[in-house]
């Protein structure tokens, strides 16, 4: 078995490669088409009608008697969240990269966290038909932006409209040689073809021979090395994410794809995890179904998982059924009624499930790295108050199945707010809550989502003894830790002053009272710590503290004052030489931090940092500066202070913990109601 995920940047033919992986093993009998909306993967009428992925998709086929679940991604960087939550639970990874565009911004991005999570990666180079396909460029740019272990192991054959395929450098049975080199595709023919190919197995040979001295040793004796010496060392340095085999490919007519199935087989690994250990577990997707209700999509890493068992859900300490285990082909699925180690499939029957919720044990479920930073906000707009319940239930619906947008529904301003990558991301969920919901929903401009870090170190204090019966008495220190550090809380309050019960509710309760600073913006990079704590033996109830945090919170800040923070942008931006000192003055009008450009082949390189704030348009403009010539890759690079003349405040929702005899009877009324 393997699990293995599709990655890209936008358009560089994720969907379409998936489409002819499951026609070409014979998983589905008609060849869909992205452009046409008849593509597996993309069933939503959202994915249909524009032609592009915006959630991910799980499908599976069967590959030289190996079993394959595979899951086909978002390109585009809106929908970076489905992607994070993808790569979680994989154990091997395609990278596919344009062989026109090259590496973009979304490339890196996604490289970046393969890296950090060591997911073992084949990096396929596609679309060598098209105008303008240039490998060699693109190969370079990979070592230069990429890994400079990326080695091919094919030759390709030809560009544009006489790519005819490549040549495979090894035998999968190892019985080869430098001198028994064969086509993967009929036709190939040439000999500038052939030439290339040793050029490129001598290469290879080489790079597998530079990581082990017996090797090169050899390698030196003999004149190179036999396909049988290369292939080990080289499933050892893919497994181990220190090499990463390039292929070749042209997906929309079908070329390399078989061998870039081969080589998901013969290079990645499989998964880990025994049936004879504990149920372990993760939820990494959410879906609604009319029939069958919520389904959750699971990657088990331990123990067995049957239809009627009882599961323990550790993230919410609760047990839910399963009701039936299926596995899903795009909108399609069977019940299979097992769930083992190692497999994905979807549950169903548990109502309360959450993603990222841990089933079992957490022993052998991996972290997850963070990808997706939503920046703006965005308010909805329905066309009469008589929807206005059905537009929070399907908002609140929606929000399951991406946490990310953590709605913010305003109860006495009935008002809805949510928190987007980006505007095509707003136009999707128009569209979804048309088709899906049948509901007719605008939305207003995108506003960016500042945030508040304390401007120097402070003490905050709450003593909640009146009215009774009530008794919660804490103090808090409060300074700023580093930028990109994000909330840091502990406690050295002994347990005989404060029970440790009391302690695990306030600790639960000071990331939510941080929701909201002085200026109603979400305060980060700050150390917290409980200093002093007090219950009362008769008077105290576990829900005073729930009162109590946020008051002693928002008294620190109050003591502390706030800096505002703004979201930054790392950008590339590449330009004919001729707009350079036009776009340069721009991006300093924009606030913008960059490099010394630099010069290749008439087009000017600059790198740098841009605030979000000051570049909303940046990209449409930039497309009538350059006459449509420029390209700009961009990706969300932290937070940092903002210059004192930019203001920004937000209205606080709720009552402010500050005026605390208004809070106290709000936040007691609403206890009490729930």
């Amino acid at each position: 078995m393997r699990n293995v995920g599709i990655f890209a940047h936008v358009d560089a033919g994720k969907t379409t490669t998936t489409e002819q992986m499951l026609y070409r093993s014979g998983r589905i009998r008609a060849l869909g088409s992205v452009d046409d909306g008849t593509a597996q993967t993309d069933w939503l009428e959202v994915e249909r009608t524009r032609g592009i992925s915006v959630r991910s998709a799980v499908t599976r086929f069967e590959w030289k008697s190996v079993q394959i679940n595979l899951v086909d991604t978002p390109g585009h960087a809106d929908f970076l969240s489905e992607v994070e939550r993808s790569l979680r639970v994989m154990d091997g990874a395609v990278l596919i990269v344009s062989a026109v565009e090259g590496v973009q911004a979304q490339t890196e991005v996604i490289w970046q966290a393969l890296r950090d999570l060591n997911i073992p990666t084949l990096l396929y180079i596609n679309k060598l038909d098209r105008i303008g396909a240039e490998p060699d460029r693109v190969l370079e740019e990979i070592r230069r932006l990429l890994s400079p272990d990326a080695i091919p192991v094919q030759s390709f054959v030809g560009v544009e409209g006489e790519f005819a395929g490549s040549i495979e450098l090894l035998q999968a049975d190892g019985g080869g040689t430098a001198d028994s080199l064969r086509p993967v595709q009929a036709g190939v023919d040439g000999e500038d073809a052939w030439q290339r190919a040793h050029e490129d197995r001598t290469r290879l040979a080489e790079k597998i021979a530079e990581r082990n001295d017996a090797l090169l040793e050899r390698y030196f004796e003999q004149g190179g090395l036999d396909d049988a010496e290369v292939i080990a060392p080289l499933k050892d340095g893919v497994r181990s994410c220190e090499l990463f085999p390039v292929l070749y490919g042209a997906s929309g007519r079908g070329i390399g794809v078989d061998a870039l199935m081969d080589a998901i087989v013969g290079l990645l690994p499989a998964p880990g995890g025994k049936e004879e250990m504990p149920l372990s577990g993760v939820v990494f997707k959410l879906d609604k179904d009319s029939t069958m209700g919520r389904l959750a999509y699971v990657r088990l890493y331990g123990g067995v998982l049957r239809n009627r068992d009882t599961a323990r859900n550790h993230s919410l300490n609760i047990e839910e059924k399963v009701t039936q285990i299926r596995k899903m082909d795009g909108q399609r699925s069977e019940d299979v009624g097992i769930l083992k180690a190692g497999d994905i499939a979807v549950v169903c029957g548990w109502s309360r499930a959450r993603i990222g919720d841990i089933i079992g044990s957490e022993e052998g479920v991996p972290g997850v790295r963070r990808l997706a930073e939503p920046l703006l906000t965005v308010q909805a707009h329905w066309r009469n108050e008589a929807e206005y319940p059905a537009v929070v239930a399907a908002m609140q619906e929606l929000a399951d199945e991406d946490p990310y947008l953590d709605v913010q529904w305003l109860q006495e301003d009935r008002e809805l707010h949510l928190r987007v990558m980006g505007p095509i991301q707003v136009e999707v969920l128009g569209q979804m809550l048309l088709s899906r919901f049948g509901l007719v929903v605008d939305f207003g401009e995108p506003s960016v989502i500042y945030k508040e870090t304390p401007a120097r170190k402070g003490e905050g204090f709450v003593a909640y003894t009146m009215p009774k019966p009530c008794w919660a008495i804490l103090r808090f220190v409060i300074e700023p830790g580093e930028r990109g550090s994000g909330l840091q809380y502990h406690s050295v309050v002994r347990p005989e002053r404060l029970l440790d019960s009391y302690q695990n509710e306030v600790a639960r309760r000071v990331p939510e009272a941080l929701e909201q600073g002085l200026k109603g913006w979400p305060v980060t990079d700050l150390k917290v710590t409980l200093i002093e704590g007090e219950h009362h033996v008769w008077h105290t109830h576990p829900l005073d503290f729930v009162v109590a945090t946020p008051m002693g919170i928002m008294d620190g800040l109050a003591n502390t004052g706030t800096i505002l923070l703004e979201p930054m942008l790392r950008f590339r931006l590449s330009t004919p030489e001729e707009f350079g000192g036009k776009l340069m003055s721009e991006l300093s009008v924009m606030r913008g931090e960059f490099d010394m450009p630099v010069v290749r082949q008439g087009r000017m390189e600059l790198e740098g940092r841009l605030p979000v704030a000051t570049s909303l348009d940046f990209p449409a403009r930039l497309g009538s500066m350059t006459r449509g010539r420029g390209t700009l890759t961009t990706y969300f690079d932290g937070y940092q202070v903002c210059p004192p003349d930019v203001q920004a405040e937000r209205t606080r929702r709720g009552v402010n913990p500050l005026d605390t005899s208004k809070y106290i009877l709000a936040t007691r009324k609403a206890l009490s109601i729930g």
